[in-house]
């Protein structure tokens, strides 16, 4: 109980210190009226219903052009958001996540998949700027914590394995591809990337659009299922702290990993509405075996008047017996004796 009320503390901390630097961010990409008021719903709770997008074109780690800048100057702001306008009005490749904010700072756009061809841009929603230089804020260099060097060994095992036998059955394959999950936290932004949060006096549901995942996060303050059990997106327990809802997740399973975590992984959500039009995303992921030490991340996620629409994922589905029928063909292939 000590350990976990330490975490909160801190975590708590470092959310009010987030807020109070970004609050000027926020206030410039959501008007936020005079006497404006977080709304409630008829239970009393902070009321963040509603879909919500992530269009952001801010990168996760800050590129090393901008070195210990959490911010972009003036200049850079006009001249970066120039270019973001030239790229969404082009007919070149779509561009994915971090790649999105490369591709403005280099003016150099490269096809994710030149082999079989991509996405154009109109494929893509229209993305927000802001002036932040990456989305992670603690460390305060804007770059994800030094990585254990037996995580680093695991997840190089891992891609070795993913190279040498990419179709050896069906769990070779992503879970992306085979339509499963993409897993929390969902960041690649522009595309399916948009949340509904639906909320009642006891239960808080947030539907991802992505593969369409719904989590349905229980505000009791009651106690984690038994830590043998894993799920995919963990298990997770919910609570007001004033305006902000806050979740815990843990007991991951060991299949869903994130940028090298795995199962044991602590992750913290806050949700605060900061303007009537943003609901500012926190999120922080502490795993004592994958990074020297926690990280946290802010993202602003904008309102849509539009509803979310139906996900049907069964690309991987009805190509699995394809790509499982052609890796056989190729190792018939390869070992039939040469001409």
């Amino acid at each position: 109980m000590k350990i976990a009320q330490t975490h909160r503390s801190r975590t708590a901390l470092v959310s009010a210190i987030m807020l109070s630097l970004f609050a000027p961010l926020v206030a410039a990409q959501g008007t936020v009226p005079d006497g404006w008021v977080v709304p409630r719903t008829i239970d009393g709770q902070p009321d963040l219903q509603g879909v919500w997008a992530n269009n952001s074109t801010t990168p996760l780690q800050r590129p090393d052009a901008f070195a210990d800048r959490a911010e972009l100057t003036p200049e850079e702001y006009e001249t970066l958001s120039a270019r973001v306008r030239e790229i969404e009005q082009g007919n070149g490749d779509a561009l994915f996540g971090d790649g999105f904010f490369s591709a403005v700072i280099t003016g150099q756009v490269e096809s994710y998949d030149p082999a079989t061809g991509n996405y154009d841009q109109t494929w893509m929603a229209n993305r927000t700027f802001e002036n932040r230089t990456s989305l992670i804020v603690d460390p305060p260099n804007g770059r994800l914590p030094e990585m254990l060097p037996e995580a680093r060994a695991r997840m190089q095992e891992e891609a070795r394995l993913r190279r040498e036998n990419p179709s050896d059955s069906y769990t070779s394959r992503p879970l992306q591809e085979r339509c499963i999950t993409y897993g929390m936290p969902y960041m690649l932004a522009g595309y399916n990337a948009y949340y509904q949060v639906v909320q009642s006096a006891t239960h808080v549901a947030i539907l991802q659009e992505m593969i369409h995942d719904v989590r349905v996060i229980p505000l009791d303050s009651g106690p984690h299922v038994d830590e043998k059990i894993r799920l995919w997106h963990g298990d997770s327990r919910g609570y007001f702290d004033g305006d902000t809802l806050v979740v815990e997740t843990r007991n991951f399973s060991d299949a869903s990993e994130f940028r090298g975590s795995r199962g044991n992984r602590l992750f913290t959500e806050r949700f605060t509405r900061t303007a009537p039009d943003i609901l500012t995303y926190e999120f922080t992921i502490e795993d004592p075996e994958t990074w020297v030490a926690p990280w946290t991340a802010v993202l602003n996620f904008t309102h849509s008047e539009d509803p979310i629409f139906e996900y049907a994922c069964h690309e991987g589905n009805y190509a699995l017996e394809g790509i499982l029928a052609g890796a056989r063909a190729e190792e018939r292939q390869a070992a039939e004796p040469a001409n």
